[in-house]
């Protein structure tokens, strides 16, 4: 066996250094954080250093359309694509239903890797035969896509507003009588929101599909098509 010189242990030595920074670069934030933050400062090695700490989505426990009790936990594991409607909008839920299955059949492929989850704002009305219905009137068939009805509007506002960003309450001045944001939100494994995307607009729903696999391959390392 040739014995290795010191010019090749230097040089083995480069390598290596370099595709550890490669691994580096690899696992780097891919897509922002988003949300209120706040800055912890602690001591590390004798040095106050500072944190910047994200907001998690909480955990939570919505029925869904087959009258289960479905929990965050129970998704655990999957990045999530979550929004806020109503059955019975006359507005912006057909275009965002309608988006967010064409995102459904797009992700095929990510099915035991994505959680698509719609959240309704008006639980006294959309009961969960009244959510099956509407998933049969749209032709609903993804597996990986739960619909949510609240104990209260209270509830599920809150949900919206507070941790998912997402604007969602009653005004009788609206049609249909309530007002809500048509953003889709994306949220990683450890709930953190890293996206925020108009669920209305073709072009915001294909940079959402984009980073969602840009999300799984990057930072969760996973062997996906972009």
């Amino acid at each position: 066996m040739k014995k290795l010189t010191g010019h090749t242990i230097c040089l083995l030595l480069v390598i290596a250094s370099l595709l550890g920074a490669c691994s580096e670069e690899k696992k780097e934030r891919v897509l922002p954080f988003i949300g209120h933050y706040d800055v912890e400062y602690k001591t590390v090695d004798g040095k106050e250093v500072t944190d910047t700490v994200y907001p998690r989505i909480p955990a939570f426990k919505f029925l869904n359309q087959d009258s289960v009790w479905v929990s965050s936990k129970d998704m655990k594991g999957k990045i999530w694509v979550a929004d806020f409607f109503f059955t019975s909008c006359p507005t912006i839920c057909p275009k965002m239903t309608s988006q967010m299955k064409r995102l459904s059949v797009l992700t095929k492929d990510l099915e035991k890797e994505i959680q698509f989850m719609s959240f309704s704002i008006n639980p006294d009305n959309d009961k969960p035969h009244v959510l099956k219905r509407y998933i049969a009137h749209y032709g609903i068939q993804a597996k990986n896509w739960q619909f949510f009805t609240g104990k209260s509007e209270a509830e599920v506002h809150l949900l919206g507003d507070e941790n998912f960003l997402v604007n969602a309450r009653e005004d009788l001045g609206s049609e249909g009588g309530y007002a809500h944001s048509e953003a889709f939100v994306l949220v990683d494994k450890e709930g953190y929101i890293r996206g925020m995307y108009n669920g209305t607009d073709t072009k915001e729903v294909d940079k959402l599909h984009t980073d969602l696999r840009k999300l799984l391959k990057y930072e969760y390392e996973l062997d996906i098509r972009e």
